[in-house]
């Protein structure tokens, strides 16, 4: 990853930029949820984008799942690092939360 990488927020909405930022994020996501992303296609487009199709399995920490879903990660790649991740679920990309993260999913 470069040092200023944006990357989505899945499971709060919105983006955080830098290693750093990534981390402490990461750490808040994997404390309530355990996601399983396992990749089913690569396609390679122009100026430094790769598409990946995931199916991402998501569950709480509880081990109920919350979501069994296939999206794509989008990212751009520049002088061999990755510069931007966006999800594209559906018919486009999300900035707000994934729906595979809601919290009006939990199992109470």
């Amino acid at each position: 990853m470069s040092e200023n990488v944006s990357w989505p927020k899945a499971s709060e909405g919105g983006r955080v930029v830098g290693k750093q930022e990534i981390r402490e994020y990461w750490t808040r996501q994997w404390a309530e949820f355990d996601p399983r992303v396992d990749v089913l296609e690569v396609v390679e487009r122009e100026a430094g984008k790769t598409d990946v199709k995931v199916h991402q399995l998501v569950k709480n920490v509880q081990g109920d799942v919350l979501s069994d879903t296939e999206l794509w990660h989008v990212y751009v790649i520049a002088n061999g690092l990755i510069e931007r991740m966006d999800l594209k679920e559906g018919e486009g990309q999300r900035e707000g939360p994934s729906a595979a993260f809601s919290r009006s999913n939990h199992a109470k």
